[in-house]
């Protein structure tokens, strides 16, 4: 059976830090950047939502099962190998097909003042031509409500254009303190990843730090609330 486009992609995020949490034993764990940018690394590579649960499930399991255990699993990135066997998993079980129709899982006033904060953030950091297509977006709200996943294809555009120019801006100092935090808090986990995994996390973190050093709004209607 196909996923439903919408319930997998918004709930995404949420489900699977509930998720981990539960599985680990407590609900007061905060996760980190490096997993904030492990979760966008999985939704983007397709990796179904399922799947992830399955493979947290399968990390916890295999984790209790050692007769040591000197470690807390403190990172979402001790479970890549086991997301990785379920995802494969997934793919060989899930037939191709068309998704089916679903209800928008927002209402339509939320995109509009969603594309409007994101348009005004934008704009104060100086990228006026961005904030441009945003406000134009908004106008077009109800004309986008009816397929939500090409306005998603389109968020993605614009906000790689955003990262491209705001990195540009960047220094090489700035860029070089991002990279060296990065390899900090995946050193441990580097062996439990293929180099595509790692690719994709480390092109992932390094996005989400420039953005958030600069202040500026993922684009994404992943980042709806």
């Amino acid at each position: 059976m196909t996923e439903d486009w919408t319930a997998n992609y918004f709930n995404y995020f949420t489900e699977i830090e509930e998720h981990f949490q539960k599985a680990r034993g407590t609900h007061l764990f905060l996760l980190s950047p490096l997993d904030w940018a492990l979760i966008e690394s999985w939704k983007n590579a397709g990796v179904p939502l399922e799947a992830v649960l399955r493979g947290i499930d399968a990390a916890f399991e295999k984790w209790r099962a050692r007769k040591s255990k000197t470690r807390a699993v403190n990172s979402l990135a001790y479970c890549t190998q086991e997301v990785l066997v379920e995802a494969q998993a997934a793919a060989g079980a899930v037939p191709a097909g068309r998704h089916r129709p679903a209800e928008p899982p927002f209402p339509l006033e939320d995109l509009r003042r969603y594309l409007a904060a994101n348009a005004e953030s934008v704009r104060r950091a100086g990228h006026e031509e961005i904030a441009a297509v945003l406000d134009r977006l908004g106008a077009e709200a109800e004309s986008h409500f009816g397929n939500l996943e090409e306005l998603e294809q389109r968020l993605t555009a614009l906000e790689e254009k955003m990262i491209a120019s705001a990195r540009a801006a960047r220094s090489e100092e700035d860029l070089f303190r991002d990279r060296r935090a990065l390899d900090a808090q995946l050193r441990s986990y580097r062996s439990r990843m293929t180099a595509e995994q790692i690719a994709m996390l480390e092109k992932q973190f390094l996005e989400r730090a420039l953005l958030e050093r600069l202040e500026l709004p993922r684009l994404s209607l992943f980042y709806l609330r």
